[in-house]
């Protein structure tokens, strides 16, 4: 979709109803589902019709699109690319009493990484590849190209915005839009947390096999591991939770036989460093599998 940048950044006073309606207007027309927020930031409440999601609601939708009633309902899902609709009666009164433009990201094929402090920025920029972005009250929205789940506080002072979600519209910014990063989407993805402190080594205890995989030979195992450097390998997306669980599959098929030797755990680390993991992530998602599995 194309990409929210052709509308200049208001300063100043209060932007009026008018200039809020042109803004949106002319997101729309590039293919970006607008609505209205109130003063605080805030989506209007449901119209009466939907009041108190007697309408049933819209939790699960997935893209974006107004509510079969006439007002401005369900906040993110009520953003709209109609321009019969953002100047229909019931929107043109919600214009009149709004306070800023928002946007729904991922109806418009976005994702928006909003950066809440100075902090939160030092972060951004040390770990996720630059890309378009928007100054703000207190910082600053990384805007990426492509979609995900939205989640806030996956880190302190960092919210992602995308599918089922509004961001406020705040000017085109600054820089080239990138393709949404793997860095991002493995920010909400959670793991086990370990039940103790990792290890300082990556031996592995050997186990009633004493060496020697009892499942069907030494071939079985050096065929799970190639498939799993392979799986690694070519993780495309979410390479973090990717590592994670092709760890958890290697050792629930092989780590209570003890033939797990360093030399095999250092081919899954190799791999998974050449995707970018760190040594350290390495450690914490084998010692968080080992825990789940009882290890």
């Amino acid at each position: 979709m194309t990409q929210p940048t052709t509308i200049r950044r208001v300063s100043g006073p209060q932007p009026r109803p008018a200039e809020l309606l042109r803004t949106a207007l002319t997101l729309a027309a590039n293919g970006v589902p607008v609505l209205p927020l109130r003063q605080g930031k805030v989506p209007f409440g449901n119209c009466h019709q939907c009041a108190h999601n007697v309408c049933g609601g819209r939790p699960n939708m997935k893209s974006a699109g107004p509510c079969r009633c006439p007002g401005v309902c369900h906040a993110w899902a009520a953003a709209t690319t109609d321009p019969a609709l953002l100047t229909s009666p019931a929107w043109t009164a919600a214009w009149q009493r709004a306070a800023a433009v928002a946007y729904h990201p991922g109806g418009a094929g976005l994702t928006v990484v909003d950066l809440d402090n100075a902090d939160a920025m030092v972060w951004a920029r040390t770990a996720l590849p630059a890309t378009r972005t928007v100054p703000t009250t207190r910082g600053e929205h990384w805007i990426y190209r492509g979609t995900m789940a939205s989640r806030n506080a996956v880190r302190p002072g960092v919210d992602i915005k995308s599918t089922m979600a509004y961001a406020r519209h705040l000017g085109p910014g600054t820089g080239t839009m990138t393709a949404l990063p793997d860095a991002v989407r493995a920010l909400v993805v959670k793991e086990p947390s370990p039940a103790r402190p990792a290890p300082q080594a990556l031996a592995v205890p050997a186990g009633a096999g004493n060496g020697e995989c009892p499942h069907r030979s030494t071939a079985f195992l050096e065929r799970g591991i190639a498939m799993a450097e392979q799986r690694i390998t070519a993780a495309s997306s979410a390479v973090h939770a990717n590592v994670y669980r092709t760890f958890l599959a290697v050792l629930s098929t092989h780590g209570r036989c003890g033939c797990l030797t360093d030399a095999y755990v250092a081919r899954l680390f190799t791999a998974a460093q050449a995707k970018g993991e760190t040594a350290r992530h390495c450690a914490d998602a084998w010692t968080n599998a080992r825990t789940r599995l009882g290890l």
